[in-house]
């Protein structure tokens, strides 16, 4: 759609991620990038070539441009969407913060009165998990439980949120009901795409629950696990005793679907491996781009399995490097 202008706020492994990726399509002809560093944002903007405005802090005008994707740290989201949403402006989230994800979900009504997007949870997990269960659910008559796993992280503001997440209360959706349980509990051995393979997973407050059930009208259970270590769980309700590396190594997520086909119980898998920055990234671009080109099923706030045809967006993701694959294997 021509005349509309993109934006994107925080520089980090994901931010800069979805900046080159926006402006690796005809669509993105400019952009505009903010961060809270001056110098990261002077840095990546000057590698981002000619056709990137680099806005330095402080900052005490609203960024102007009709699309934001919002890659900050966890907690800033809601207030800044917000601001934007109040502007008639659309907004992409990446976080994972559970909450994030329910002050993005109250806008879900001004959204819609105005005529803008907000999309949660637009990166890795959640995000393509969202995609990725939303595709499987075709191939179902109904279904009735949904489990959302994942490995690695992302930059280091990715790994203080996993590492919070660990530690804190995990939501689940059991039985038309929220149910809380303890960080750290619930082991069970995932498997995702190679060469991630088996990992011991645990709950945590993940949002994937928020962005799935409502999704899927009648379904009983939604979870959400991601794998960690055991000194990983001693730690976590403790400060992180090191400094998160700058980019996690190779990440995955699994998605698995259980319900009902031809009067049978079914079940698919699908899975993806990539590091989380590039593949939240990625997903965060092409979920902008979904919105510049108007193909959004429906105004206002939700995730990704409520707002976009799983079937171009992941083809437009493979595109660009992100592949998904399906379970091969024998289950119980």
């Amino acid at each position: 759609m021509a005349g509309r202008s993109v934006a994107v706020i925080g520089l980090g492994a994901v931010g800069s991620r979805a900046a080159r990726q926006l402006l690796s399509s005809d669509q993105v002809p400019t952009l505009t990038v903010r961060d809270a560093d001056a110098d990261r944002a002077e840095t990546v903007g000057r590698s981002l070539g000619s056709t990137t405005t680099a806005e330095l802090p402080p900052y005490t005008d609203a960024v102007e441009a009709d699309i934001v994707v919002l890659a900050t740290p966890a907690g800033t989201h809601g207030a800044l969407a917000r601001d934007l949403v109040a502007r008639n402006r659309s907004v992409i989230s990446v976080s994972d913060s559970i909450d994030d994800v329910t002050a993005l979900a109250d806008l879900d009504s001004e959204a819609r009165e105005r005529g803008v997007s907000v999309v949660i949870g637009a990166g890795f997990s959640p995000g393509l998990s969202c995609v990725l269960a939303r595709h499987a659910s075709a191939d179902f008559s109904s279904i009735d439980e949904i489990h959302v796993a994942m490995s690695g992280t992302g930059g280091p503001a990715c790994a203080r949120q996993h590492h919070r997440a660990l530690g804190d209360w995990a939501i689940d959706w059991r039985d038309g009901g929220w149910v809380r349980r303890r960080g750290g509990s619930g082991r069970e051995l995932c498997w995702f795409p190679d060469p991630i393979a088996g990992k011991d997973c645990y709950r945590a407050a993940r949002p994937e629950s928020l962005l799935l059930a409502p999704a899927f009208g009648g379904v009983s259970r939604v979870t959400a696990r991601m794998a960690a270590t055991r000194r990983d769980r001693l730690t976590a309700r403790l400060p992180m005793l090191r400094p998160p590396h700058p980019e996690g190594g190779p990440g995955a997520i699994r998605v698995e679907v259980r319900g009902w086909r031809d009067d049978q119980r079914h079940v698919k898998i699908l899975g993806a491996m990539d590091r989380p920055a590039v593949g939240a990234g990625t997903v965060a671009a092409v979920a902008a781009l979904s919105v510049l080109d108007g193909q959004v099923l429906r105004p206002g706030a939700a995730g990704l399995a409520e707002l976009v045809d799983p079937v171009p967006f992941l083809a437009e993701l493979a595109r660009r490097g992100v592949k998904a694959a399906v379970f091969e294997g024998l289950t119980g």
